[in-house]
């Protein structure tokens, strides 16, 4: 693919980036050596290569979740400052 003037301005507006004109001949310089490395990796056979993930292979070991009642209500708003029957009060902090 030919990098042009064009492209870098294309690019630039859909990364929504700023490109300055003295900066043009630099990044067409980088966008082609990037492009040149993209298509050295094409060539590369990747028919028996697994999709990879993560690094490790190892699988997280997640616990059933089951749902229990760990502390009452009662005892949860007990050290709480300011409360009603079953909520924590708290002052207005947003106001219109």
């Amino acid at each position: 693919m030919n990098i042009d003037k064009e492209t870098i301005y294309k690019v630039a507006d859909l990364a929504r980036i700023e490109v300055k004109e003295a900066e043009v001949d630099g990044l067409i310089t980088e966008m082609s050596k990037i492009l040149t490395f993209m298509e050295k990796l094409n060539e590369l056979d990747t028919q028996d290569v697994e999709p990879l993930v993560y690094m490790n292979p190892e699988v997280n070991v997640w616990r059933d979740d089951i749902v229990k009642q760990e502390i009452r209500v009662k005892e949860g708003l007990m050290n709480a400052a300011k409360h009603n029957d079953d909520f924590f009060m708290v002052p207005k902090i947003i106001e219109k």
